[in-house]
Parts: C-alpha cells; sequence; structure tokens
C-alpha cells in the first residue's frame, strides 16, 4: 500500500509538470516507478467488489448533472457486465490502464487540455483500502478516457451549438460503445488513439503544435522593432532582427548573408512569410506584415489548437472529387484522387453576411443565369431606391413582378412599402450587368448559398475580399466549369457555345460532387508551408470562448 501511495504522489507531480517537460521525460518517470503497480489479489466478481463498483457509479450518476448522459452509459455498461473491471486484473492497474493515463497526461499533444480528464489523481484514489480504492480507480478512469475519446473523435464543443452558422455534424460515439470497443481491444492505447481524426491534415498540425511548443519553451520568437516601412533597397539596423526572424520561422536558411541592406533573399523570405500569412506579398514590412511577425507563439498556439478542434467535426472523407472552400482563405479548390486539379481566389460574405460553414453537394450548372433578389436584399438596398425613382433599377435590367407577372416600377406605390411588407419581387434579367454573371454553379441548400461569377472583377485584387451578400464568388467561372465539366467530357468549346446564346441553359452533373464550405485560421499543406489568416468572422474568438466555458473539471 505504501508503493501505492507513492506511485500515485508521483503521477500527480507528473501532471503538474507535464506542461513544461517532454512527453518522453514523463514516459520515462512513469516506466521507472509505475511499471510494476503492486496490490492485494482482488475478486473482482466478490460481494464486496460488486457494491464498491456500484456505489461508486451511483456516486457519479448523483453528481455529474451536467455530463449525465456520459455517466449513465457508464453505469449501464458495467451493470450489463456484472462489474467486470477493464483496468485492474489481481488487484492492479494494468499496463493498458498506466498508457492510458500517460495519453491522457499528454492530451496537449491534441491541442487538448489533460487537466479535463483529471489523469493525476488516478493513483492516489488506489490508497483507499480494500475494494473502494480499485472501483474509485476503476471508474475514475473510464470517466476520463470516455471523455477523452469523445473530444477525440468530435470536439470538445459540439459547433451547432455555439454558433448557428456552423452547420456540422461531428461524428460522435457513445460513452458505453466507446468502453466496449476498449474491452474487446487487444492495445487499448491504439484503439483510443483510432478516435482522433485519422488525416494527414490533423497529424500535420499536431506536429506544428509541437513545434511551436518548442519555440515557447524557448521563450518565443524574436521581435522585430517598429519603425518606418521597411522596403527593398533600403538599409537599416532592423534587417537584422528582420533576418532573425525569418530563420527562426524557417522562411529563410541558416546560413542567409548578413548586413544591413535589405535585398535579395532576405526580401524574397519576406514575400514567402506574406504569402503564409495570407497577405500581399510586396516585400514590405509595413504594419499588418509587422502586426504577423510580432504575433507571440502564444496565440499562435492557441489559433492551432483552435483549427485542431475543427478538424475534430470534419468528416474523414471529403469525397473523389470534392470542392473545397476555405472562406478565411477566401479560395476555392477542386480536388480529385488527393490533388488539387483546380484553384482559384474567391469573394466570399461580408462580416454582416458572413457564410456558413457546411456541406452539401453540386447537382447542376446554370448558365445566363436571371437573378432573383433575395427579400433582405430588395428591402434593405433596393427599396430606397425606388422610392426615389421608380425606374432607377432599370439602366441594369432589373424587372418588377408581381404573381409572376411583370409589371410598369412606375405604376407601384414604392412609398408605401417597407420591409415588413414587400408584395413585389425583383428580378435580374441574363447579361453583363447580372450580379450572377454568365454561371453559377448549384448545390441546393438552406441557405441560399451558391458559387457564382460576378461582373465585379476588380475586387478580386484585393487582399481582403469580403464583399458578397454569403454566396461564393469566383473569379473565372469558366476555368471552374470547365474544371467540373470536363469530367464528364464536355470540352471548353461546347462551354462557351452554351454561354454565348445569351439563353438560360441547365447543365446537369452526370454525378454530384460533395462541396464543403469550411473556416479555417490555420493549417499545414503538404510541403510543410505553414499558413495563417485573420479571424474576419470572429469565429476563433467564439470557439475559443466556448472551448473555455465547456471545461469539464470533475
Amino acid at each position: 500500500m505504501r508503493q501505492i501511495l507513492k506511485s500515485g504522489c508521483l503521477a500527480l507531480a507528473i501532471a503538474v509538470l507535464s506542461t513544461t517537460l517532454h512527453a518522453e521525460t514523463i514516459g520515462t518517470i512513469i516506466k521507472e516507478n509505475i511499471s510494476a503497480q503492486p496490490g492485494e489479489e482482488s475478486d473482482a466478481q466478490s460481494t464486496d467488489w460488486y457494491f464498491a463498483m456500484q456505489g461508486r457509479l451511483n456516486l457519479i450518476e448523483n453528481r455529474l448533472v451536467s455530463d449525465i448522459q456520459r455517466t449513465e452509459e457508464i453505469a449501464l455498461w458495467y451493470e450489463e457486465r456484472d462489474y467486470a473491471p477493464i483496468w485492474i486484473v489481481d488487484g492492479k492497474p494494468t499496463r493498458s490502464a498506466q498508457e492510458v493515463i500517460f495519453a491522457l497526461l499528454t492530451a496537449y499533444e491534441d491541442g487538448l487540455v489533460p487537466v479535463e480528464y483529471q489523469a493525476a489523481v488516478m493513483y492516489p484514489k488506489l490508497s483507499q483500502e480494500g475494494d473502494e480504492g480499485l472501483a474509485d480507480f476503476e471508474v475514475s478512469l473510464s470517466q476520463s478516457v470516455t471523455l477523452y475519446g469523445q473530444h477525440l473523435r468530435s470536439g470538445r464543443v459540439n459547433p451547432n451549438r455555439i454558433n448557428r452558422e456552423l452547420v456540422l455534424y461531428p461524428k460522435e460515439i457513445s460513452a458505453d460503445r466507446l468502453l466496449q470497443q476498449l474491452a474487446d481491444s487487444d492495445n487499448q492505447l491504439e484503439t483510443l488513439h483510432s478516435f482522433a481524426p485519422r488525416t494527414v491534415r490533423y497529424e500535420r498540425m499536431k506536429k506544428h503544435l509541437q513545434h511551436l511548443t518548442v519555440w515557447r519553451a524557448k521563450g518565443g520568437w524574436t521581435k522585430v522593432p517598429e519603425g518606418e516601412s521597411l522596403k527593398p533597397g533600403m538599409s537599416d539596423p532592423r534587417v537584422a532582427v528582420l533576418r532573425q526572424r525569418l530563420i527562426e520561422s524557417r522562411d529563410l536558411p541558416e546560413d542567409a548573408h548578413e548586413g544591413d541592406l535589405y535585398d535579395g533573399s532576405l526580401v524574397n523570405a519576406l514575400k514567402y512569410f506574406q504569402f503564409r500569412m495570407g497577405l500581399e506579398a510586396d516585400g514590405v514590412v509595413g504594419p499588418a506584415t509587422l502586426a504577423q511577425l510580432n504575433t507571440s507563439v502564444e496565440e499562435r498556439i492557441a489559433q492551432v489548437e483552435l483549427n485542431l478542434e475543427r478538424r475534430r467535426w470534419m468528416q474523414a472523407e471529403f469525397g473523389d472529387p470534392h470542392i473545397l472552400v476555405n472562406l478565411a482563405d477566401q479560395v476555392l479548390k477542386v480536388v480529385k484522387n488527393g490533388k488539387t486539379i483546380y484553384a482559384e481566389v474567391t469573394q466570399v460574405g461580408q462580416p454582416y453576411y458572413r457564410t456558413p460553414v457546411f456541406s452539401d453537394e453540386m447537382e447542376y450548372l446554370e448558365f445566363n443565369p436571371y437573378w432573383n433578389v433575395p427579400y433582405s436584399i430588395a428591402t434593405k438596398e433596393y427599396l430606397p431606391q425606388l422610392k426615389k425613382n421608380p425606374y432607377a433599377l432599370q439602366s441594369k435590367a432589373f424587372r418588377v413582378l408581381a404573381n409572376d407577372k411583370v409589371i410598369d416600377p412606375g405604376q407601384v406605390p414604392w412609398h408605401s412599402y417597407s420591409q415588413g411588407e414587400f408584395p413585389v419581387r425583383l428580378r435580374q434579367d441574363p447579361g453583363p450587368s447580372n450580379a450572377l454573371g454568365r454561371v453559377k454553379f448549384m448545390f441546393p441548400n438552406e441557405f441560399s448559398i451558391y458559387i457564382h461569377d460576378t461582373p465585379a472583377q476588380s475586387k478580386f485584387d484585393r487582399e481582403s475580399r469580403y464583399f458578397s451578400h454569403g454566396c461564393i464568388r469566383v473569379q473565372n467561372p469558366f476555368g471552374l466549369a470547365e474544371a467540373l465539366l470536363g469530367m464528364q467530357g464536355m470540352s471548353r468549346s461546347e462551354i462557351d457555345a452554351i454561354a454565348n446564346t445569351g439563353k438560360r441553359k441547365i447543365v446537369k452533373l452526370k454525378n454530384k460532387i460533395p462541396v464543403h464550405v469550411i473556416y479555417l485560421t490555420a493549417w499545414v499543406n503538404k510541403d510543410g508551408a505553414v499558413h495563417y489568416r485573420r479571424d474576419v468572422y470572429g469565429r476563433d474568438t467564439i470557439l475559443a470562448k466556448a472551448l473555455l466555458v465547456d471545461a469539464k473539471i470533475e
């Protein structure tokens, strides 16, 4: 029993130190001190064990009101197996129990919070005499493991509950099913880790998080002093500091030339850094670039952790082929056989008209479309113009419809209409001024969001392209059409011929293509390049607050 107490105190100490020690160090301590856990032999089916388990399970059911479903599932699962343990054999923790506790202590590697899983207090529970201590250990570990496994599988928070703009349905797993999979497994640690997203995208983010943790231990990155904008060709004492900062972020080789002249490889390195940050790659160290250079390691760690959470919400397979739109990056990609076959910049919803996060399937393309103006846009933006001049929209090919019949806008009593009463409908004819351009890509959804062309081509040159009312505008719609319709044998000349008729025409896709509209402010590409983006929609802030509130300390 003294050895049990000693090991329990050690585990507590390990948890306290886990934020500063490397995983290898923690692992060595555990192996040296806990690997041969002693204990009295206990008949798991004895009367004492039966009542000890029943009492412990009743305790958690009565105490954890905030997580009653999980605790009930755990209690019923043990009841159905006659309270047989999975973490205790011959009166002591199994090797798998020790490995799993170590996994809980190092949950920060997945951007999770180890203290939520209470691993540090597992071994001290064994200080209790008899079966009470063993039952407490058994149940407590199952509590922690199920919470951890559920977090790995579907995230710490439900995206739909924290933000109605996130229409995501993570693949959840019940506590009893999770425990049964562990009980049936020959390698419980491996099974537990399998609940995390098994994608290269997730693993790359985890690896980058480890890299950032190392830099945090070193004290963070070099800070570039403020001053006038640093432009190529200038000489400045800050050049040496900038060089060091870019070496630290691996944008510049360590053997880069020295000196105060800002030119050559150093300028190119900064342009690459700007590219990774989603900034205009002009090589100028202006206020926006300086702000990104001086973003702390702590802030980046927090950002990566938030995006690891988002990865846990996502389905493992996006479909082949599929369309991916990252709103934070304002870029659309067509992916086939794991490779991007087409990519282009987009315009997405203004902060007031934030484009939601969701998935659907593209069904058809519509060439030379009409634009049926949404009610909110018609009443908020166009009604004031029509009150001043009934024919204000006529030059842009708008028509007024009542009961599906075109009427003269001069005969409409616009001053009697309001946002609450607008009995007519506005429709824009196909043509060069049409808000949807010459083609739109339809994946019917509850938000009436789709991808389309736009006459506002000049706005694609901007660094920040949040201009739409929620839809996704593409710069080269015919390039996108060719990428999609080309997969079913249609040539670019055939596509152009359809568009050039000027008449509305629908072309159905032979096979529906999954469309995923996501919001990632941090990710790692295949080449290892780490990208960060501004949180224009404020969704990082919302998620961070939700994670803090939802933290479970049992």
